[in-house]
C-alpha cells in the first residue's frame, strides 16, 4: 500500500523546497517531497542543468546554520569571494560592495540539501511530475500529477508548499482569490544565460575583466540591455560568466540598432569581448556547463500563503529585483516556510489566517526590502550607457550605491550634487529622476513596514503596493539605447 496521505507536501526539491522538507520533517511532521528529477540531479532546472550565476551571501549561509544547523564547506561551497565589483559601461568606474560570499557547486549544494531532508525524515518521490492542486471548496488539499511510469496520482495533506520555480503549476491552478496573484508581467522577468568554462588565465590578469578573488558585474545595455553581465570566478581556472536581458530592452535595442540579436548570441559576444577570458572550453561536470532560463526580478507576490498553501523561492518570485540572486531568499524562505507549516498543522489551523505568520515573517527577514529595490531596477532600466557612465561617476557615492544594493536609503547630499557640473539637460534629468527613486524607495519600505498582520487588512495593503509600483513603471520606461 502507497502513503497518499501526509501532513505536509512539499513540491519540488530545490533549493526552497528541500530546506523546507528538512526543517519540518525535524519538527516530526510526516512530509513528502516530490521532485521531477531522477535523484542524481536533483534541483536541476532545465535539460541544460543547474542554470544560475551560482553565487550567494554568505550572511544567507549563515542564517541556515543559525536557524537549523547546517553548515556547508567542500565541495558544495566551489569558491569563496570577498566581494562584488559593478563597473561602468565604460570601464572607468566601479562600485565595490562589502560583504563576502561564494560561488557554489550548484549540484553538490543540491544533493547536500536533499540528503539532509532525508536524514531528517521526508519521504522523497522522484522523478514525479506535479500536474496541478487538488481543491476542496476553497482550499489546497493535496496535489495531483504522474508519477515515473506516467500514471494519475494524488497526494494529499494538510498543507501544500509550493517550490516548483517559477513555471509553477500550482501557483497558477489556484483557485481564483485575493492573496495570490497567478501571473507575473513580462516585464518583471529577465532571460538569463550563462557558461560555466574552464580558460588559461594569464599570469598578469586585469581585474576589470576577471579577479579570482571578487565577482564582477559588468553594466552595460548595449551587450546586456535591461540586465547585466557577470564574471564570478570557481576553483581552479575556472568561471561562472553570463547575462540576463529584459526583454522589451532587447528588442527595443535591437530594433534602434537594426540588429537581431538574441540572449545565445549576446552571451557568446560577451565571452568574446572579453580579453581575459580566452581559450575557453565548457566544464561540463554534471551536463552543467550551458544553460539559459527565466528569473523573476520584482518584490515577492505580496502574500505568499492561501488556505493549505504556501509558497518559497522562485514559485512566489523571490530572487533580489536588483541582482537577480534567487539563492539565498530561497533559503530564507524554505526554512521559514517549513518551521510555520508545522506550526500551523499543530494548531489545527491551515487557513490563510493560520499560515499567515509565515508571511509576516519572511516579510521581516527579508521581503521589506524588495519592492524598494524593484524601483530602482525599473529606474535603471530607462537609462542608457552614457547616463550610467556620468551616473556612476556623479551620483553615487560608493557607501550610497551600496547601501541601495542592500536595500537601505541613502541620503543623497543633493546640495552637494547640484555643485557639480551637471552637463547637459539629459544628466540633470536623470539626477532628478534619480532623488525621485530614492524618495520612492523610502515610501516603498515604509509601506512594507506596515506589512498587514491579519489577513484581513490585506486588500487594501496591496492594493497600495501595486498602484504605487504602476506609477513608477509609468514613469520610467526601457530606453537602453
Amino acid at each position: 500500500m502507497v502513503d497518499t496521505n501526509y501532513d505536509i507536501i512539499v513540491a519540488g526539491a530545490g533549493l526552497a523546497g528541500s530546506t523546507a522538507a528538512a526543517v519540518a520533517a525535524r519538527k516530526g511532521k510526516h512530509v513528502l517531497l516530490l521532485d521531477r528529477n531522477v535523484e542524481d540531479e536533483v534541483g536541476k532546472k532545465t535539460n541544460w542543468g543547474w542554470t544560475c550565476g551560482d553565487a550567494v551571501a554568505a550572511s544567507h549561509l549563515d542564517f541556515v546554520s543559525e536557524n537549523t544547523g547546517i553548515s556547508f564547506s567542500k565541495p558544495e561551497l566551489d569558491k569563496k569571494v570577498d566581494g562584488v565589483y559593478a563597473f561602468s559601461p565604460d570601464l572607468e568606474s566601479k562600485y565595490m560592495f562589502e560583504g563576502n560570499g561564494y560561488v557554489l557547486d550548484r549540484p553538490e549544494f543540491e544533493t547536500k540539501l536533499l540528503n539532509i531532508a532525508k536524514k531528517s525524515g521526508a519521504v522523497y518521490v522522484p522523478q514525479f511530475e506535479v500536474e496541478g492542486p487538488l481543491i476542496d471548496g476553497n482550499k489546497v488539499v493535496g496535489i495531483f500529477g504522474r508519477d515515473r511510469e506516467k500514471n494519475r496520482v494524488e497526494y494529499r495533506a494538510k498543507v501544500v508548499i509550493d517550490a516548483l520555480g517559477i513555471a509553477t503549476v500550482l501557483r497558477r491552478r489556484l483557485p481564483n482569490n485575493e492573496f495570490i496573484q497567478k501571473d507575473v508581467d513580462i516585464d518583471d522577468v529577465e532571460s538569463t544565460g550563462r557558461y560555466i568554462m574552464e580558460f588559461d588565465a594569464p599570469k598578469d590578469i586585469d581585474p576589470i575583466y576577471y579577479d579570482p578573488n571578487n565577482a564582477l558585474i559588468h553594466l552595460n545595455q548595449y551587450m546586456s540591455p535591461g540586465g547585466y553581465c557577470w564574471v564570478f570566478p570557481k576553483s581552479g581556472d575556472k568561471v561562472n560568466i553570463g547575462l540576463g536581458v529584459q526583454r522589451r530592452s532587447l528588442q527595443i535595442r535591437n530594433q534602434k540598432l537594426n540588429k537581431n540579436d538574441s540572449l545565445q548570441t549576446l552571451i557568446d559576444e560577451y565571452i568574446k569581448w572579453n580579453p581575459i577570458i580566452k581559450n575557453v572550453r565548457i566544464f561540463d561536470k554534471n551536463r552543467n556547463g550551458k544553460g539559459i532560463w527565466q528569473v523573476a526580478v520584482r518584490r515577492q507576490l505580496e502574500s505568499l500563503v492561501y488556505n493549505g498553501y504556501m509558497g518559497a523561492g522562485d514559485s512566489m518570485v523571490m530572487p533580489n529585483p536588483l541582482s537577480a540572486g534567487g539563492i539565498g531568499p530561497a533559503l530564507v524562505a524554505g526554512i521559514l516556510a517549513g518551521k510555520n507549516a508545522a506550526i500551523a498543522i499543530e494548531a489545527n489551523d491551515t487557513s490563510t489566517e493560520g499560515l499567515w505568520r509565515y508571511n509576516t515573517e519572511f516579510n521581516k527577514e527579508y521581503g521589506y526590502k524588495t519592492a524598494g529595490l524593484e524601483v530602482f531596477r525599473i529606474y535603471l532600466q530607462s537609462l542608457n550607457n552614457d547616463i550610467i557612465n556620468y551616473g556612476i561617476k556623479t551620483f553615487l557615492t560608493a557607501d550610497e550605491a551600496n547601501e541601495l544594493t542592500l536595500g537601505k536609503i541613502p541620503k543623497l547630499s543633493i546640495a552637494s550634487k547640484f555643485k557639480i557640473a551637471l552637463k547637459g539637460a539629459t544628466n540633470i534629468n536623470a539626477f532628478k529622476e534619480l532623488v525621485y527613486s530614492v524618495n520612492k524607495m523610502k515610501e516603498m519600505n515604509a509601506i512594507y513596514a506596515e506589512y498587514p498582520e491579519t489577513p484581513e487588512r490585506f486588500a487594501p495593503w496591496a492594493s497600495r503596493v501595486r498602484a504605487e509600483m504602476e506609477e513608477v513603471k509609468e514613469r520610467f520606461k526601457p530606453n537602453p539605447i
